[in-house]
């Protein structure tokens, strides 16, 4: 079993990192450790909202969930690179969850069709929980009547370019705390960007988007995925892209370096792809990106 200092020390991304590429210092920092259980949430992934260590409530996933060990780096990951784009996520975190706290929580557990499972021990991934338990009631959907109460509705056009570029083949899920009289996004569940456990780039038009399509209706041209979209392009590099692997615990990619080489290389080259993969969004759906009027294509009827 092992103890949460394991996660300190060279990580497997420096490890590994190619000549020229390599990860300086040490990124990681020390779990917290998940000190009691609150309750199940909802999802395929049976994730469980924990009191931990720090204070704070997180939702955590397992290695073990039915969904994809994976799914726990691609979380990590995900969120880390979203936050290069200066993008709204829940804070994450690496969680340690001992199992003698499992053993006395009949709740900690996968439930299955016809049997229970505990689940595993060890080091699993933590995103903290943005509604405060005495202040805000949970909201993850927004009807489109008070879409304007959403501070920072321009987020989501940048949370297109992220689910583009990563391939996110769920629907974009999001999370509405209070704040006064105005609601902020927070852009959640990054657990089926690279395509789940697969980490290919299976792309489709109408994939990653937000299932309330009328926050896209401030988009009226390619520029307005600006400044998301440059800085993607011009600023973000495969060095930079690196340093976010190197938080992820190598057990929740079953320490297969070559895999997790190929996908910093596949998102490194994929930078360049993503306004393509807009244009070919635009148009896809009449209800998604219904204010974006492609003026090449009239110019053309001209």
């Amino acid at each position: 079993m092992p103890s949460p200092s394991r996660f300190s020390g060279v990580s497997m991304a420096q490890a590994i990192a190619p000549p020229g590429r390599d990860i300086p210092g040490q990124q990681s920092t020390s779990p917290i450790q998940a000190v009691e259980h609150i309750r199940r949430m909802r999802g395929g992934a049976q994730a469980q909202l924990m009191r931990c260590s720090d204070g704070h409530r997180y939702v955590v996933k397992f290695q073990n969930n039915p969904q994809d060990r994976r799914v726990l780096a691609n979380e990590l990951l995900g969120t880390l690179l979203a936050r290069l784009l200066d993008l709204p996520t829940a804070t994450p975190a690496v969680v340690y969850v001992r199992d003698e706290l499992i053993n006395v929580t009949s709740e900690l557990c996968i439930e299955l069709p016809r049997s229970r499972r505990p689940f595993q021990p060890g080091l699993q991934f933590g995103s903290r929980y943005v509604f405060h338990p005495r202040i805000h009631a949970p909201v993850d959907y927004f009807p489109d009547a008070l879409v304007t109460q959403v501070q920072n509705l321009c987020d989501f056009a940048g949370m297109l370019v992220f689910d583009k570029w990563t391939c996110n083949t769920d629907g974009r899920q999001v999370l509405f705390p209070r704040y006064g009289l105005k609601y902020k996004a927070v852009m959640i569940d990054q657990g089926f960007c690279f395509n789940s456990g697969d980490w290919n780039f299976p792309d489709a038009p109408l994939r990653g988007r937000y299932a309330r399509t009328c926050v896209y209706d401030e988009i009226f041209r390619i520029e307005d995925f600006d400044p998301w979209l440059s800085k993607l392009e011009i600023q973000i590099d495969e060095h930079a892209i690196w340093k976010c692997t190197a938080e992820i615990p190598p057990e929740w990619y079953d320490s297969d370096t070559n895999a997790l080489a190929r996908l910093v290389d596949t998102l490194n080259r994929r930078r360049g792809k993503v306004r393509e993969l807009l244009w070919a969004a635009q148009g896809s759906s009449k209800d998604f990106l219904r204010n974006w009027v492609n003026r090449n294509a009239f110019a053309a009827a001209d």
